[in-house]
C-alpha cells in the first residue's frame, strides 16, 4: 500500500519534530541558507564593519530594558521622580535596570558616531549605496532624538533646566521655531505637559520611526552588500582575487565577541559608576550651577555661547542654529556631493571635512566641559 504524505507537507517529507514543523510554517531553511550563503569581504580594515552590528545590538538593549523601566515608570510631574526612585530603591535589580538603560544609551550614541564617520572615512556611501547612507544619516538623528527626549524622563533638577535650554534653542529657530518650542513643550515652559509629551516622543513616536528606518537600512545593507575601500576595490579591477568569508558563523561570531566585551563594559559602568538621580525638579528653584547638555551635544552648546549677541544685526544665536541644520542637510547630501567617490576616485576633500568634524567634536566638548 503507497504511503500518502501528510496535509499541506511537501512531497519528500522533511525533517521531522519540532524543527520540521516552524520549517514548514516560517521557511527557516530558507533563511538559514541565505546566512550561509551570505560573504563578508576580507580587508585590513574589515573591523569597522562591527560598529553596525554594535550600533544594532545597543539599541536592542535599549528596547529590552526601556520595557521593562516602563513597567513601573509614571510619565507626570507628580509621580515622575518617586517611580524612578522607587525603580532603583525598591525594585529588584531595578537599579541595575536603570543603568544599564543610561550606559548603554550613550555607548549607542558612540557606536553610532564610529560607524558614521567609518563609513565616511570609507567611501562606503558611493554608488548604489547613497540611501544607505541617507537612512543611516538620518538614524543618527533619531538617537540623538532619543537622547534629548529621555534625559527629562527622572524629572530631576539638571533634566528640567537643561530641557528648558534644549527647547529654547529650538525656539530661536527661525519663523518655525517658536511654534515647535510650544509643541515640545505643550506650552510657554517646561511643565508636568513636557515630561508627558517627551515621554510619547521616547517610547511610542521615536521607536516606532526608528524601527522601521532600522528595516530599511538593514534591508538596504542585506540588498547591495558591504562595500569595499577604494583602493581594495581598484585591485579587485585590476585582476586581484576577492576575498571573503561566510557571515553565518565566522563573521557573526566576530560581533558576537564585540558585543559580550560591550555588554561587559556596560555593566561595569552600571556597577561602579551609577547615575546620580539628583533632586526632584523644582520650576520655581533657582538654575544650579554648571548645567550643560549630554556629552553628545556639549559641543554644539558651547558654540552657541562662543557666539556674540549679534552679528551684522542677526542675533547670534539664529545664525548659530542655521549652520547647525545645514551641517545635518550637508551630512544627509554628502553621496550626493562627492562624485568623485562614486567614479572610483579618491576626494580628499570630504575626508578632510570628516577628519575636520571629528576633530571639531572632541575638541569642543572637551573644551565645552573644562569651561565654567
Amino acid at each position: 500500500m503507497a504511503s500518502h504524505d501528510r496535509p499541506g507537507q511537501p512531497a519528500g517529507g522533511g525533517s521531522g519534530g519540532l524543527y520540521g514543523w516552524l520549517d514548514e510554517r516560517l521557511g527557516l531553511s530558507a533563511i538559514l541558507a541565505f546566512a550561509s550563503e551570505k560573504r563578508v569581504p576580507v580587508h585590513r580594515r574589515e573591523f569597522w564593519y562591527a560598529l553596525g552590528g554594535l550600533t544594532l545590538f545597543l539599541f536592542a538593549v535599549q528596547i529590552a530594558t526601556g520595557i521593562l523601566l516602563i513597567l513601573y515608570y509614571r510619565p507626570s510631574g507628580a509621580e515622575a521622580y518617586e517611580s524612578v526612585q522607587f525603580i532603583v530603591t525598591q525594585v529588584e535589580f531595578g537599579w541595575l535596570i536603570r543603568n544599564i538603560h543610561g550606559w548603554s544609551a550613550n555607548l549607542l550614541v558612540a557606536a553610532a558616531f564610529a560607524h558614521m564617520f567609518s563609513v565616511w572615512l570609507l567611501k562606503a556611501y558611493r554608488q548604489p549605496r547613497e540611501l544607505t547612507w541617507v537612512s543611516g544619516a538620518i538614524l543618527l538623528l533619531l538617537m540623538l532624538a532619543f537622547g534629548f527626549s529621555g534625559y527629562l524622563l527622572p524629572w530631576n533638577e539638571l533634566a528640567l533646566f537643561a530641557t528648558k535650554v534644549g527647547t529654547g534653542i529650538v525656539g530661536a529657530v527661525p519663523f518655525v521655531g517658536p511654534f515647535a518650542m510650544r509643541v515640545l513643550r505643550g506650552g510657554d515652559d517646561v511643565t508636568g505637559a513636557t515630561l508627558s509629551r517627551f515621554y510619547g516622543f521616547h517610547v511610542a513616536v521615536l521607536p516606532a520611526v526608528t524601527t522601521l528606518l532600522v528595516m530599511f537600512h538593514v534591508l538596504l545593507v542585506q540588498r547591495q552588500g558591504m562595500s569595499v575601500p577604494l583602493d581594495v576595490e581598484r585591485r579587485q579591477a585590476s585582476g586581484e582575487p576577492a576575498r571573503s568569508r561566510p557571515f553565518f558563523p565566522d563573521f557573526l561570531l566576530r560581533d558576537a565577541v564585540l558585543w559580550y566585551v560591550a555588554i561587559g563594559v556596560v555593566a561595569a559602568l552600571s556597577a561602579f559608576l551609577p547615575w546620580e538621580l539628583g533632586k526632584k525638579a523644582d520650576p520655581f528653584a533657582a538654575v544650579p550651577p554648571g548645567i550643560r547638555p549630554e556629552w553628545y551635544f556639549v559641543a554644539m552648546f558651547h558654540t552657541l555661547k562662543l557666539i556674540p549677541g549679534h552679528v551684522a544685526g542677526i542675533e547670534g544665536e539664529r545664525i548659530g542654529i542655521f549652520g547647525f541644520g545645514l551641517a545635518a542637510v550637508l551630512l544627509i547630501a554628502v553621496p550626493f556631493l562627492d562624485r568623485r567617490a562614486s567614479r572610483g576616485e579618491r576626494s580628499p576633500v570630504f575626508s578632510l571635512m570628516a577628519w575636520a568634524a571629528i576633530v571639531y567634536g572632541v575638541v569642543f566638548t572637551i573644551v565645552g566641559y573644562l569651561a565654567k
